[in-house]
């Protein structure tokens, strides 16, 4: 199955966003993985468990959004 998932921008990220692909599409968590190790902190979590005032950081929300775009 394909699909696409479109975030068009700061402002479109949200607490729990990709949560529906996880298990079906093992290149997420592989990204976040990635994104994460060289980060310094776990993206993925953040992303799924907010708080969503620290996801409208912009030195949260870039990394994000960008991981998410991969």
């Amino acid at each position: 199955m394909a699909f696409a998932a479109l975030f068009p921008g700061q402002g479109s990220q949200t607490v729990g966003m990709l949560a529906d692909f996880e298990d079906s599409c093992p290149e997420i968590q592989a990204t976040f993985t990635e994104a994460s190790d060289a980060l310094g902190y776990d993206l993925w979590t953040l992303c799924q468990d907010g708080p969503a005032e620290q996801l409208s950081l912009t030195e949260i929300t870039q990394p994000l959004l960008l991981t998410a775009g991969v």
